[in-house]
């Protein structure tokens, strides 16, 4: 993804009676504005099978042992639920609600929320639209506690086309919808057939030396260099549509309609198993599908990768899918690579070949009979990943389940909400925040200087007596994404007001910026967080040069 900045000029505050202060200190007084102390549960949905794969019912928490980070710790909640009821009650009853804690009542119904993202970007029509007319023929299994919501990506931004429904007719609609969009799989396997000529016109001089290189040459790192750069461009997509469906009911499950995201793109362009390349300057599938599945494993959802076949499918030549002994040409193998390894990180299953036409069928029957787990780590809120692993003590048994949790920042919690408003728009929790934006002059010859005025109201912000004076400290986000898809880093600015005098009811407080940013038309999101009430202020516009 290509790079994408702007830059944040001038800061002024405007509001009678507000004094300008010195920009707050990166840790504000506990006293005062210290972190607030929250509950949060981890939960580890656990798949259990025998040696022939058939689902073992009836285990004890003492039957399991849960270790994190490779030492064990008490399960202090377990459920099993089975054909989607609950049947045993919790290990250990806690004291209130806990937040993080569904309500698993034994008898209850546990409901399914799925996610469906399909990946426009890569997939190619007619093999895309095969898996959606099997998803639109499945919908009617879904139950009264069950959900679905629907989301495709092209390449530029995410769009949902439905919001959670459990209603036949919308989602069969939304799934009618999603089969007539354009999809650009075509213009992945131009590029492949591109770069695959080019390198056929280097004659068989070219071909030989490059077979026993050990290092990439400049035309094989530019083609790898936009391969992952595209995969990360889905990946970021993927990773937002979680953040922007963070929160539903019952169990969470994404199914991924990927049209082929290569593991390696290094190996994806040197097709040949023979070559040994000593040199990675492209990232592999551990790094660039890492956001996917930590984002997964933060959220609780179980991912489904589902293969919708793609560029290795639909190649022009041999020189495309060189031969494998296992019947798989390379680049195939490269793309359920990928799947499998976001199925394994988070608990699910990839869905390949003929899996791929029973999609939502089998991610029901695999999410209607588990183990749910549940603890209470000691949250350190310093965005390190931490090692799950769950092992079962009756010896002949298999377990499957997510494999980390991410302990996430206040930071980055606060940037995730905001990403997903500039995604999905803002929430139901956020608050409307008026801005005006001024005229836009040049500011060198591919940038434009936009000024930028907030009107922050006073009542939904917390003001605290400090020294004589009534302040709030504030965090201030603005992002910004391109007609291209492109989308900004989010910074986060420190923003301090202080007031000789409480602020009156109904008013607001006036923030003049300048941003800078390429000029071409964008859309513009700010978000001002109140760490003290966790409350969200947003606005958005567009902005054409």
């Amino acid at each position: 993804m290509r790079a994408f900045r702007y830059f944040i000029l001038l800061f002024v505050l405007a509001v009678p009676g507000l004094a300008q202060q010195p920009p707050a200190p990166a840790e504000p007084p506990d006293s005062v504005f210290g972190e607030q102390i929250e509950v949060r549960v981890v939960n580890v949905e656990v798949v259990i099978t025998d040696k022939q794969g058939n689902r073992v019912a009836g285990l004890a928490p003492g039957d399991l042992r849960l270790r994190v980070d490779g030492k064990e710790v008490p399960i202090e909640y377990f459920t099993e639920v089975r054909g989607g009821q609950a049947i045993a009650p919790e290990a250990a009853a806690a004291e209130g609600p806990v937040r993080g804690l569904p309500s698993l009542a034994p008898g209850s119904p546990v409901g399914t929320s799925y996610l469906v993202f399909i990946d426009d970007y890569f997939a190619i029509p007619t093999r895309r639209n095969e898996v959606l007319r099997s998803l639109k023929a499945e919908v009617a299994r879904l139950g009264p506690e069950d959900r679905m919501a629907i989301v495709a990506f092209d390449g530029r931004k995410p769009e949902m086309l439905s919001t959670w429904s459990n209603s036949e007719r919308t989602l069969t609609r939304a799934l009618d919808e999603a089969m007539l969009r354009q999809a650009h799989g075509f213009q992945r396997l131009t590029e492949l057939r591109s770069f695959e000529t080019t390198r056929r016109l280097g004659g068989p001089m070219t071909s030989q030396r490059s077979r026993f290189a050990q290092q990439l040459d400049l035309e094989e790192i530019s083609y790898a260099e936009r391969i992952a750069s595209q995969v990360s461009r889905v990946v970021s997509a993927a990773v937002g549509t979680l953040r922007g469906f963070a929160s539903p009911p019952g169990r969470k499950v994404m199914l991924l309609l990927s049209g082929g995201w290569p593991y390696s793109p290094t190996e994806f362009v040197i097709n040949d198993p023979a070559r040994a390349v000593v040199s990675r300057d492209v990232p592999d599938g551990e790094e660039l599908l890492k956001p996917l599945t930590d984002t997964a494993n933060r959220l609780g959802y179980t991912v489904y990768p589902v293969d919708v076949p793609g560029v290795e499918t639909a190649g022009p030549d041999a020189s495309l899918a060189a031969p494998s002994g296992g019947g798989l040409n390379l680049r195939e193998q490269e793309m359920h690579a990928s799947l499998q390894a976001i199925a394994e990180e988070t608990g699910g299953r990839a869905l390949l070949n003929a899996g791929r036409e029973k999609a939502l069928l089998t991610a029901e029957s695999d999410t209607r009979s588990y183990y749910w787990l549940g603890f209470t780590p000691t949250w350190q809120k310093n965005d390190q990943r931490h090692d799950v692993k769950v092992e079962v003590k009756r010896p002949g048994l298999e377990v499957r389940s997510r494999d980390s949790f991410l302990d996430l920042s206040r930071k980055t919690e606060v940037s995730m909400m905001v990403e997903s408003a500039m995604l999905f728009g803002a929430g139901p929790d956020a608050t409307p925040m008026p801005m005006q934006l001024g005229k836009p002059v040049k500011a060198g010859r591919r940038e434009i200087e936009v000024p930028v005025t907030l009107a922050i109201p006073a009542d939904a912000v917390t003001m605290v007596q400090l020294e004589g004076k009534h302040v709030a400290r504030l965090e201030l986000r603005i992002a910004a994404v391109d007609v291209e898809g492109n989308r900004s880093a989010i910074p986060v600015i420190p923003l301090q007001l202080s007031l000789d005098q409480p602020p009156p009811k109904g008013a607001h407080l006036r923030y003049d910026t300048r941003i800078k940013l390429r000029r071409i038309n964008q859309h513009l999101i700010v978000a001002v967080f109140d760490p003290l009430s966790n409350r969200i202020l947003t606005a958005e516009a567009d902005i054409t040069p």
